[in-house]
């Protein structure tokens, strides 16, 4: 059986290296909801689709055209 979204998904890890971010401020972004950045949580596992993390970058885009 194969998974169908794997490659898509990232760990709390990988998300903070693409945001240049720790992770305990991903933790708190999640907690406290001070963003709307959508992750998946799976018993005490939580991990971000790719998407969501590139959408969540392009909302917050400042300046230029």
């Amino acid at each position: 059986m194969t998974a169908i979204f794997p490659q898509t998904l990232m760990t709390p890890d990988q998300v903070a290296a693409y945001l240049g971010v720790s992770v305990e401020t991903l933790n708190v972004w999640r907690c406290t909801k001070r963003y709307n950045l959508p992750y998946i949580k799976a018993g005490r596992l939580v991990r971000y689709r790719r998407e969501d993390v590139d959408a969540f970058i392009t909302d917050r885009m400042q300046g230029g055209q």
